[in-house]
């Protein structure tokens, strides 16, 4: 089997087999560190408060209503799915709470 590598012919494989799993090593530490936390989800959920205010004296109450219908949709969502794989409700909730608002981390 003749195989490409980005090295050439006279490849390591051993070499290869070390910069992938630091490679996969780096791209799950980057993923940790996306993770929200209770306090950044309740951070998100004020923010999404205070737009529905905004939008809803900038706009219309009904604008208002759509932005807060997805956030609760999608909070329904979670709750839902983690409710039904067997989790207890008070981790279902956290965990809902901090998949629907956690976004601050970026704010």
């Amino acid at each position: 089997m003749n195989q490409r590598w980005p090295e050439g012919r006279c490849a390591d494989p051993d070499a290869a087999r070390a910069r992938y799993e630091a490679d996969l090593s780096t791209a799950r530490r980057s993923a940790r560190e996306l993770r929200a936390d209770l306090p950044t989800a309740h951070l998100g959920l004020a923010v999404t408060v205070i737009a529905c205010l905004l939008v809803g004296a900038a706009w219309s109450p009904a604008a208002a209503w759509a932005v807060a219908g997805a956030f609760a949709a999608l909070f329904t969502l979670v709750l839902t799915t983690r409710l039904v794989t067997g989790k207890g409700i008070r981790s279902a909730v956290r965990t809902a709470h901090t998949a629907t608002f956690g976004w601050a981390n970026w704010i």
